[in-house]
């Protein structure tokens, strides 16, 4: 029915959204259909004939609908990229959410290789002081990876909030001087009416409405141009401003809550790596110290340059050298290797004493057999 025909019967139109109008929030059977719980069971069933006919005709491949979080997954979800991104791609344009994509996949990819290396470095140590210098060097390269993907985490949450600080007020305000001119323009609308409909002889009362709606006028100007500033300092215009400044921040907020539960989880990997690593120093005590302390070093410089590369490698362009260097700073600290250091120094110079006074009592009896 078209919607003039509909209004000479007293209807009224409903959205193709029936969940976003009171009638749909007051149907079961609507708000059934648009309940989480639903959703999950429309999903698992999705997946369940998905893989019988995966397997029916051989593939090895399976999908499930459950969440990354639910599965007991470190990894980081992908965004739905749409066919619009795709689109942009096969053009040769690079597409927002397709590049995310990619930096998510070859971030969960380095994450994946780190969790196995740690395993293995663990249960394939030797009772050889060179294996286990490099045992517990490699381990060190992956708590520097893992150090380099927390930062770079904590500096996206941190670029969040500054931008959710700014556009939260800026949102408010928006929505006040939008109320604000809708108000003002609905008064000056009823007063232009009003004299509209006054008869010439109200002389008196033409003057005061005509005060009110120049008064009302200059106020809509000096709204109107204090809204555009506001949306030219964000980059919005006035036709998108209403639709797409809420959705921006809630996309957001979204993004955000994503960090922090990726910031979770990788902290619990870091902690996990740190736990064989105390591990691997348990095994060192049979071992010199000052003597694995100084293979240590001499390959620590390549181990370093591993880890370098291999975040260059996963975060291309966005990798950041300094970054790195408050990775190495933060694993340092981790492992107290200030006094590790201090310590090896204090045997190092212990060591040279006994050896000195040793020199000199063999100096003493070699000159008494002398005489």
């Amino acid at each position: 029915m078209a919607p003039s025909a509909a209004q000479t019967q007293g209807y009224e139109r409903v959205s193709k959204y029936p969940k976003s109008t009171k009638y749909g929030r007051q149907n079961p059977i609507t708000e059934r259909w648009n309940s989480d719980e639903q959703l999950v069971l429309w999903r698992a069933a999705w997946a369940d004939v998905a893989n019988r006919y995966l397997e029916r005709t051989g593939h090895e491949e399976r999908i499930d609908h459950r969440s990354h979080a639910e599965r007991g997954l470190l990894e980081r979800p992908t965004v739905h990229e749409g066919v619009v991104a795709r689109a942009m791609e096969k053009k040769g344009i690079i597409s927002d959410r397709c590049e995310l994509n990619r930096q998510i996949k070859a971030d969960n990819a380095l994450l994946r290789e780190l969790r196995g290396q740690v395993k293995k470095l663990v249960q394939t140590v030797k009772a050889t002081l060179p294996a286990l210098a490099e045992a517990m060097e490699n381990l060190r390269k992956n708590l520097l990876l893992f150090c380099y993907q927390l930062g770079y985490l904590r500096k996206g949450k941190e670029r969040l909030n500054t931008s959710l600080n700014t556009l939260r007020p800026a949102l408010t305000q928006y929505n006040q001087l939008a109320k604000d001119i809708r108000d003002k323009t609905k008064e000056r609308r009823s007063l232009l009416s009003e004299k509209k409909a006054l008869s010439a002889v109200h002389v008196f009362r033409h003057r005061e409405l005509a005060a009110k709606i120049a008064a009302l006028t200059e106020d809509l100007e000096e709204l109107r141009s204090e809204k555009n500033l506001l949306l030219a300092s964000l980059a919005y215009s006035e036709e998108d401003a209403a639709d797409k400044f809420p959705k921006d921040i809630a996309a957001m907020e979204q993004s955000l809550k994503r960090l922090e539960k990726q910031e979770q989880k990788y902290s619990a990997e870091l902690d996990a790596a740190l736990n064989e690593y105390a591990g691997l120093r348990e095994q060192a005590q049979g071992f010199d110290p000052v003597q694995l302390y100084e293979a240590r070093q001499a390959i620590r410089p390549d181990k370093e340059q591993e880890a370098e590369n291999r975040a260059q490698q996963v975060y291309g362009e966005k990798y950041s050298p300094l970054l790195m260097f408050d990775s190495k700073k933060a694993v340092s600290r981790m492992l107290h290797e200030d006094i590790e250091r201090q310590a090896v120094r204090r045997m190092v110079r212990q060591a040279q004493k006994e050896q000195q006074i040793s020199n000199k009592g063999k100096r003493k009896d070699q000159g008494r057999d002398v005489r």
